[in-house]
């Protein structure tokens, strides 16, 4: 039942992740702009 559980687990995340960028290129638009806000909130600009 556990693994059943974190099965679903992961492929929820894994729909929503895909869901919101369509293409390859979508996703390299989301990891830039979380690495962008990831510098913004350490100071480094």
């Amino acid at each position: 039942m556990k693994r059943f559980t974190l099965t679903l687990l992961l492929l929820s995340c894994s729909a929503a992740f895909l869901g919101g960028c369509h293409t390859i290129s979508g996703v390299g638009k989301d990891v830039k702009a979380a690495g962008t806000e990831v510098q913004e909130a350490s100071g480094k600009n």
